[in-house]
């Protein structure tokens, strides 16, 4: 079953939904579940609730999957630009998106120290960082990627689909060199054929030429520190919800089956 609660996002003092998603017969038994916490939340389970009037179609998925577990999407800021800040981890001034400084630590510490004590407080989680994913595309991609290697700690598991890296591989290749990174750390870097900005200065051949380097660059350093890593190139896939529905069986099982 799906649930939506409002909570309150403190380093906005703003209000944010969560759109949650408990196993089938999870009132009817007292057993605990893993948890995997996701970026734009909104574009989980229903059409109606998609930016884009696309899901990703986790909530069919979930329903005919055979690991239980409880989803966790935090629905982002409608606001503006806001998403872009509050989902950039770093302060930057080259790249596409131009110049931002980034408020996504702060989002990221929200969800260690705020939302995931709720969660683990007022359901039955298994609250150990082996049974807690994290995932997003776009934005959200390069959060969870920026969660699994800077909090370690707390996440064990990152699906990373379309990630916005170009503007801070730099500083990607830092932080994996200077943190810790478990073992037992299973990383899914993606992204599509068709992605790109197909802009001059950014051609598109160079774009999807890019975003394979770049991926493979980083998974090369989290290899090193002895993290697992798929790296999957969606043929034809275009940066959109679509495209990473496509992606959801992918990814859950390499997370959370291929062991």
């Amino acid at each position: 079953m799906t649930i939506k609660r409002d909570v309150c996002f403190t380093p906005a003092n703003q209000t944010r939904t969560l759109h949650i998603w408990l196993p089938e017969g999870y009132d009817a038994t007292n057993e605990r579940y893993p948890v995997m916490y996701f970026f734009d939340g909104h574009n989980l389970f229903y059409n109606e609730d998609a930016t884009y009037g696309k899901s990703w179609g986790l909530l069919e998925f979930l329903q005919g999957w055979e690991k239980p577990m409880i989803v966790v999407g935090v629905e982002c800021s409608h606001e503006g630009t806001n998403r872009l800040v509050e989902y950039c981890p770093y302060h930057f001034t080259k790249g596409f998106l131009g110049e931002i400084r980034g408020t996504g630590d702060a989002t990221i510490r929200w969800m260690i120290d705020e939302l995931k004590p709720m969660i683990d407080r007022e359901y039955r989680t298994m609250p150990w960082r082996e049974c807690t994913a994290i995932g997003g595309s776009s934005m959200g991609g390069l959060m969870s990627l920026y969660a699994v290697v800077r909090y370690n700690r707390w996440f064990s598991k990152a699906a990373c689909l379309s990630s916005t890296i170009q503007p801070c591989t730099e500083n990607f290749e830092k932080d994996i060199a200077e943190f810790a990174i478990d073992p037992d750390t299973r990383v899914y870097l993606a992204w599509g054929s068709e992605e790109g900005h197909g802009t001059k200065e950014y051609p598109r051949s160079d774009s999807r030429d890019d975003m394979t380097r770049r991926n493979s660059g980083l998974a090369a350093r989290l290899e090193l520190k002895g993290a697992t890593v798929r790296l999957y190139c969606q043929q034809g896939g275009r940066h959109c919800e679509a495209d990473w529905e496509k992606q959801v069986p992918l990814f859950m099982n390499f997370l959370w089956m291929n062991r």
